[in-house]
């Protein structure tokens, strides 16, 4: 490798014109060239070039548009001085119909008009394109320069990032994914990635580096496991060659714009030409990185079988790490601070941005001499979240007891018809039938490998204890009307790929087992009544309903902020449109929209929690002010802090 040493140091034109040469063997560019741009290249008759520039808008993570040429031209000033397009890559790729024909050093024979091109000294005579029966020749040739991710390389090095590539001397690697590009017109086909290992420590000092510089791909697309994007084997590369992943490092995801040259296979295009993966055009053009903003990403576990990690802006993670303080004040004087773990709430709202199919629960039957026996903190909460759900498109699904199947859904009933609820919710009872009841009741036909739900959501559910038992907070046993929905959380933990979030108010709530100890040791009753079941996110409010708005309000927050979205959507969607996003405002909890709902539930004679009371009130606390107030916070400091538009 001592010969590309020496290259390492060589400015772009120096080795632009000892690739024109052919004198130094570059086959690959990564490592080179470091604090400039390097280019992806694609070269299409005039006649597809405006489809293809509307493609690469489409899906601008993986191809991010640096210059379009004329049709026939062979130099890109924007991009590089004294520079020429057919003899200025170190291989090539020659398309027939979306069929590869061959790679080859130089273009330079190309066409009919290519009598008219200069000859460089050294250039190869062997393997040029001599071509021009297809009836095309360079003038109806248009070039595409796009961004690569070995333009920021450097910049990862500089910021004390390990490019394991680089470190172990080989091209970069590069998978085909299950992930479907934007279509256009005859372009389409599949998105593709590169992968680098990072240190699990620097997630988001990556993350950070390369969103900054959106030329070369911008921020990853995925960071975790690669079968989430269909990849199945790292050590086995589509393009480029494999890197080794250290114990500690991450597989990271960029987009690459070698999903160009998949576009370029399937449009059947009669001739075409790319780089050869790996071996890029040299811009130029310097590194230039956007000022750091609130914008930036943060990066955040948010599952770890399949494990997973996700992306939010500084600003969205800040605003909902407010609303978790707000949830957790604690007018009642419960002492529900002490059970307070940082993050879960905005770790909560990652996974189910994530999700598919969710599945919620909901009932604590705390008056027991009463019917029916349940109180009103909890249903409230659940259907915010539901209602938020719906609005972002997820399946979703309410498990309830039996006894309290009715009441349920007259409750949602009444609340599609109020406006409440913007669609009516499956409502499902679940019963121990025995051994692999719970696995059926998750699975498609009892297969873990088909789960109908990636999520389940417990808010003010009671939990089960220790001792098998279910307590409300005076240590009352009440399992006499409880339905065994605990069995969900615990089978969900041997199944990869379903997340639980339990929210709670004092630690005998389905979920809360995450904080067994802190019940035990702080709670009025907590060596009994603690629940035993944990859930991978527990949620802590001063009312558990609080939680179920915070996760609506975070899930808002998600849905507006760039950094996730372009995250979420791979980089290969369309942005929410203006239309989505006042209907998801509208789908926010709101003090009109609870005072109903709790009046609705007074009315089927659900009573407060702590006294009792058949009134407009939860927990002792009278909705105006408490909850109403709280309501407004919420939402102030949601609407507040969301963009008004979407990249």
């Amino acid at each position: 490798m001592e010969w590309k040493k020496g290259l390492s140091i060589m400015s772009p034109a120096e080795l632009r014109l000892s690739i024109r040469r052919k004198d130094r063997g570059i086959v690959t560019t990564t490592g080179l060239a470091n604090g400039f741009q390097q280019a992806n290249v694609v070269i299409l008759p005039r006649f597809l070039a405006d489809d293809f520039q509307v493609f690469c808008s489409l899906n601008p993570a993986a191809l991010p548009l640096l210059y379009r040429s004329g049709p026939g031209e062979t130099a890109c000033p924007p991009l590089a001085s004294s520079a020429d397009i057919r003899t200025d890559v170190p291989q090539y790729c020659v398309f027939e119909n979306g069929r590869l024909l061959n790679t080859v050093p130089s273009l330079q024979g190309f066409g009919a008009d290519s009598r008219d091109a200069p000859r460089q000294p050294g250039a190869a005579d062997s393997g040029v394109v001599r071509s021009g029966e297809q009836g095309i020749c360079w003038s109806d040739m248009v070039c595409f320069y796009l961004g690569c991710s070995f333009g920021f390389e450097g910049q990862l090095r500089d910021a004390g990032v390990p490019v394991r590539n680089v470190e172990q001397g080989t091209n970069v690697s590069m998978y085909r994914t299950t992930v479907p590009c934007v279509p256009v017109g005859v372009f389409h086909g599949p998105l593709v990635v590169t992968m680098r290992p990072v240190p699990a420590d620097m997630l988001t000092t990556a993350a950070h580096i390369t969103h900054l510089n959106p030329q070369a791909h911008g921020a990853p697309v995925h960071i975790g496991d690669p079968a989430l994007l269909g990849i199945h084997d790292l050590s086995r590369p589509d393009y480029g060659d494999p890197v080794e992943c250290p114990a500690g490092d991450v597989p990271v995801f960029w987009a690459c714009g070698v999903t160009a040259i998949e576009a370029v296979r399937n449009s059947k295009a009669p001739l075409a030409f790319s780089h050869s993966p790996g071996s890029m055009f040299l811009t130029d053009v310097p590194d230039s990185l956007l000022p750091a903003s609130q914008l930036s990403p943060l990066c955040l576990l948010v599952c770890q079988d399949p494990l997973l990690y996700s992306l939010a802006s500084q600003r969205a993670v800040g605003t909902i790490r407010q609303l978790e303080r707000v949830i957790g004040e604690d007018p009642g004087n419960r002492g529900i601070r002490a059970l307070f773990v940082e993050d879960e709430l905005v770790r909560s709202c990652l996974a189910l941005s994530h999700s598919t199919s969710v599945a919620i629960t909901t009932g604590f039957p705390t008056h027991f001499m009463h019917s029916p026996p349940d109180e009103t903190d909890g249903p409230p909460g659940a259907l915010a979240m539901a209602t938020m759900l719906l609005a972002l498109g997820k399946q979703v699904t309410m498990v309830t007891d039996r006894r309290a199947l009715q009441m349920n859904q007259d409750l949602v009933e009444e609340a599609v018809r109020t406006g409440v609820l913007k669609a009516s919710i499956p409502l499902v009872t679940y019963e121990d039938s025995g051994p692999d009841s719970a696995l059926h009741f998750l699975c498609h036909e009892g297969d873990p490998r088909k789960p109908r739900f990636d999520h389940l959501v417990a808010i003010e559910r009671s939990g089960r204890a220790a001792d098998g038992n279910y307590y409300n907070m005076r240590g009352v046993n009440i399992k006499h009307l409880v339905d065994p929905v605990d069995d969900l959380f615990v089978a969900a933990m041997d199944l990869p790929g379903i997340t639980t979030i339990g929210i709670g108010d004092g630690g005998n709530e389905l979920g809360m087992g995450k904080i067994k100890e802190k019940v035990m040791s702080l709670m009025p009753n907590g060596s009994l009544i603690a629940c035993d079941v944990a859930a991978d996110y527990a949620i802590t409010a001063g009312v558990s309903n609080w939680g179920g708005y915070a996760v609506a309000c975070g899930l808002y927050l998600l849905s507006t902020c760039p950094s996730h979205q372009r995250y979420l959507r791979r980089g290969t969607q369309p942005a929410t449109s203006p239309v989505q996003l006042d209907h998801l405002v509208a789908c926010l909890p709101s003090v009109d929209k609870e005072e109903a709902l709790l009046s609705t539930l007074v009315r089927l004679g659900v009573r407060s929690g702590m006294t009792g009371n058949l009134a407009m009130e939860v927990d002792s606390l009278t909705f105006h002010p408490t909850h109403s107030d709280l309501i407004s916070r919420l939402l102030a400091l949601t609407l507040d802090s969301a963009p008004s538009g979407m990249p």
